[in-house]
């Protein structure tokens, strides 16, 4: 009787420790992929935006500034010191510089990748606004021609950045990954609201040699960009009909979001067709000749 007591007890105790164990095992985080995926595909942007913003104001890139951080990568085809403002050039030099910090605060979570081949040609933007306005604009769309082009082409990325973090931060498992891209969101926010602003003070001016206003050229952006997205409206001009604009009372769009006034998110696969150029996540193109770069964005192209 006394060896079953002790038999008993012994498999109690087992049943006990092994329910014990499983508990721990659920209740303890253990690394998801998904974070890691997550964080590292954000850096495809974080590179177009830096080298953009620095060649912009500085007329050069990463591999002046801080070279390590690209990591041996293809440098950039095509971009160029942009005939800026000194206001404009200060706050262009600025976001340039936050994006360097972008990237090392990435990296220092995941490892990431070299820089990808990046298109931040005249062409490339252009093709980008031939899109938007449906015809080939004449002459072609420069970026770097004059301060109100670059604002136009600057309009066409921070955003991007902007919904992909909000689409991201509910997918991430971890504490530390949401603080990390709830810091990166706070600031991409922050860039495409001054932006917005310049371009919004602007909104009546008409884009020459096009004759058409700074309003209307975000408006067709925006709309390609919803095209491009395939996933309904996720992007607005400057200027909306009063029913969408905020709490139905506005027509001004000082800043894009639902009737809720709450951002919007994208995926990663949506954010790869509007990047693309083409509407497809699975054909590289427009900014980026030969595809993005991290296992999400691989995992597109493999297929």
């Amino acid at each position: 009787m006394a060896l079953l007591h002790i038999c008993s007890t012994t498999t109690t105790s087992i049943v006990v420790l092994l329910a014990s164990f499983f508990l721990i095992l659920r209740a303890t985080p253990t690394p998801e992929g998904s974070d890691v995926d997550y964080l590292e595909f954000p850096l495809n942007l974080e590179y177009l935006e830096a080298e953009f913003f620095l060649f912009g104001s500085l007329g050069h890139g990463l591999d002046v500034v801080a070279p390590g951080l690209a990591h041996g990568g293809h440098p950039p085809i095509g971009a160029r010191l942009a005939k800026l403002g000194f206001l404009v050039k200060d706050i262009i030099l600025q976001f340039g510089l936050q994006e360097i910090g972008h990237l090392r605060a990435i990296k220092s979570r995941v490892r990431g990748f070299p820089r990808p081949l990046l298109n931040l040609s005249s062409a490339a933007f252009g093709q980008v606004m031939n899109s938007a306005f449906g015809r080939p604009l004449h002459p072609p769309f420069d970026p770097y021609a004059n301060e109100i082009n670059y604002l136009l082409a600057s309009y066409v990325i921070p955003y991007i950045g902007l919904t992909g973090y909000v689409g991201a931060n509910p997918e991430l498992q971890h504490a530390t990954s949401k603080k990390l891209v709830a810091g990166l969101l706070g600031v991409e926010a922050g860039q495409d609201a001054v932006i917005r602003t310049l371009l919004y003070e602007r909104r009546r001016q008409i884009v020459h040699p096009y004759g058409v206003s700074v309003a209307e050229f975000t408006d067709r952006i925006s709309i390609l960009r919803n095209r491009l997205g395939k996933a309904g409206l996720k992007d607005e001009g400057l200027v909306v009909p009063i029913s969408e604009g905020s709490d139905d009372k506005v027509s001004g769009n000082i800043l894009s979001a639902d009737k809720d006034s709450l951002s919007y998110s994208r995926t990663p696969a949506e954010i790869l067709r509007i990047l693309y150029g083409g509407g497809d996540e699975h054909v590289p193109g427009g900014f980026y000749p030969k595809g993005a770069d991290g296992h999400i964005a691989r995992s597109y192209l493999n297929h």
